[in-house]
């Protein structure tokens, strides 16, 4: 699989999902239930990385695929299993390891399960994906890939991490840059401590676009 040198522009979607676009297609990962009702509207191609619902949600995936007969979706089985008899031949399951193409964008898949959000809470399977060899879209997990990773989309606050967590984090995949993702939850009074923190220790810049802000990678 080559790795592209063309430039990506990258918009923020409310909470995970993100939409990148290059050679006028576009690729959106983790269209869930806090993102916009219009947030897999046309994609060519949709990345999921788990099953929880602000990750995936049915309607507004079944809503980007009906938009473009041809759009497709990749994701984990557990997602997959839930859409593969809606779109025949449009659904494709993956899991660590695994490369693929997707509207022109090239794909390398990491990780195999959820961040522990308890241990009384069992954990689910969740990948990370690789787009263009560049910029990587964790999901819900620390997943640290074997390969160096350009812009970093960050889970900045969840059920599942710490700060001290995501500071690290940023360490050990050292990017050039790190999105905040994964935000919803993030009140605007805290912010500042986070850009702060994250900006000072983790090593790497640190950026937060509004929904709907873009910038090119």
């Amino acid at each position: 699989m080559t790795t592209s040198t063309k430039r990506i522009t990258f918009t923020k979607k409310s909470h995970a999902c993100v939409r990148l676009e290059k050679d006028g297609r576009t690729l959106v990962i983790d269209p869930g239930v806090f993102s916009e009702d219009d947030a897999a509207l046309g994609a060519d191609a949709i990345l999921v990385t788990h099953e929880h619902p602000d990750h995936f949600n049915e309607e507004r995936l079944r809503a980007g695929m009906a938009a473009n007969p041809a759009a497709e979706i990749w994701t984990l089985k557990s997602v997959a299993d839930q859409l593969s008899a809606a779109f025949p031949g449009r659904v494709h399951t993956v899991g660590d390891g695994d490369t693929f193409t997707a509207a022109g964008f090239d794909v390398q898949v990491h990780g195999e399960l959820h961040a522990v959000i308890h241990p009384d809470i069992p954990r689910i399977t969740n990948v990370g994906y690789l787009v263009d060899g560049s910029v990587f879209h964790p999901g819900d997990a620390l997943t640290v890939p074997d390969q160096p990773v350009e812009t970093l989309m960050l889970p900045v606050m969840a059920p599942w991490n710490k700060i001290s967590e995501v500071i690290e984090y940023v360490r050990e995949v050292k990017p050039r840059r790190a999105y905040d993702i994964h935000d919803a939850l993030l009140t605007d009074l805290a912010r500042p401590i986070y850009d702060n923190q994250i900006g000072a220790l983790g090593g790497a810049e640190h950026l937060r676009l509004t929904p709907g802000e873009s910038a090119d990678l």
